[in-house]
């Protein structure tokens, strides 16, 4: 007998999946006693965590995200104090977790088609350096990897005996100093102007994208406008900026962006082992493109710089969007491991809430929806996306 639902029964009758269907639908009382026999045990399953934390004391609900926080975040893109609300360290958890995720996924991105595209060249070593590199990082936990980065990073020289690069960038214990542009004397006109251009800048690409029209050119000259725009702006409004090199000052590096050993090693644990994951992606979806479409476009006295960019990604597109995009998603998920290493993401600031709160449930159900908001989030962005380049493939 089939398992599958056959809609012509065979010789032994139609499938078990076909047979229970036709069961369910044939009594709907059974129906109405299966949907109150799992309400009921979900409202039973509620009314021994309510009683149980009544009796130790704890009263459910979300009222502990309004009371003040009796710790310190290490590491924080806003400011944060012991004393502030649970509310206030669960948003900086959060945007440690976004960080380390958007900038995962660019880098990741960036250097998966690199050596995607460098994995089928010609050249034997690089194409065998490449598919070393794949082989050995996909087949190593991503936890090990983290705590390989890790070690590394803590076994950099002190500040003092930092190691340099073009005397701006360091390597040192304590993280990694690069340049940065720090701004000064920014009001809050300032703040709301540079709000309007990003968002006349974002309507017009969506208006751009959803009509047809967005091109390279078209893109570039809005993107330049729009920096023009930001570049005006800064001295109408008394506001000024300026690029902040890092440099030894007594037994520190002062100036420039610290990026610290956590967030280092996180991002690089995540960017080495999903580039991996992305470039297999690209390898393949770069080989599904027939090789008819290579001799054509060298037919027409294209290089292969030009046919891999103009004709065979766009094609090649169609394939690596939806792989990519669960790539985005596992990126987004395992970047939770950085608790294992000491950075304080959104995991490890929900932990430590559910531990001095004791409000357990409700700080993993909370955990659980902002994760499902995110990746349904990047789900929809790479899903609009993904309809674009399929309607591009099809008018080819």
């Amino acid at each position: 007998m089939s398992l599958i639902d056959e809609t012509v029964p065979g010789p032994g009758g139609p499938g078990i999946l076909r047979r229970i269907s036709l069961w369910w639908g044939s009594y709907p009382l059974t129906q109405v006693a299966v949907i109150t026999a799992v309400v009921a045990l979900f409202w039973l399953l509620g009314h021994n965590a309510a009683e149980t934390m009544a009796r130790i004391g704890i009263t459910p609900g979300f009222d502990f995200l309004s009371r003040p926080a009796s710790f310190e975040i290490g590491e924080a893109p806003i400011a944060f104090k012991a004393g502030d609300p649970y509310a206030r360290a669960i948003l900086a958890g959060l945007l440690n977790t976004i960080k380390a995720a958007a900038l995962g996924c660019v880098l990741a991105t960036i250097l998966g088609v690199a050596l995607g595209v460098a994995g089928l060249s010609g050249n034997l070593l690089l194409a065998g350096l490449v598919r070393w590199y794949v082989e050995i990082v996909r087949n190593t936990p991503l936890l090990l990897q983290l705590f390989f980065w890790i070690s590394l990073a803590k076994s950099f020289p002190s500040p003092r005996q930092a190691l340099s690069a073009f005397g701006s960038f360091f390597l040192t214990n304590r993280g990694v100093f690069v340049p940065a542009l720090g701004f000064h004397n920014v009001s809050a006109p300032t703040l709301w102007l540079l709000g309007a251009l990003a968002a006349a800048y974002l309507v017009f690409v969506l208006w751009a994208w959803r009509g047809g029209r967005l091109s390279a050119r078209r893109l570039g000259l809005a993107t330049a406008l729009m920096l023009g725009a930001v570049v005006l702006a800064f001295p109408l409004t008394g506001a000024g900026a300026a690029w902040e090199i890092p440099a030894l000052a007594g037994f520190n590096i002062r100036g420039g962006y610290n990026l610290t050993p956590e967030f280092a090693a996180l991002l690089t644990g995540l960017v080495v082992k999903f580039s991996a994951a992305i470039a297999e992606i690209v390898r393949a979806g770069i080989q599904s493109v027939d090789r008819g479409q290579w001799e054509a476009s060298r037919a027409l006295g294209l290089h292969n710089g030009q046919i891999m960019r103009l004709v065979v990604l766009p094609q090649a597109l169609r394939v690596i969007t939806p792989l990519t995009t669960s790539s985005y998603l596992d990126l987004t998920k395992d970047s939770s491991l950085a608790v294992a290493i000491g950075y304080p993401d959104l995991v490890s600031i929900i932990n430590t809430t559910a531990n001095t709160t004791g409000q357990s449930l409700e700080a993993l159900t909370l955990l659980i929806a902002i994760y499902l908001a995110i990746n349904l989030s990047v789900s929809a962005a790479m899903n609009l996306y993904n309809r674009r380049v399929a309607l591009r493939g099809a008018r080819i």
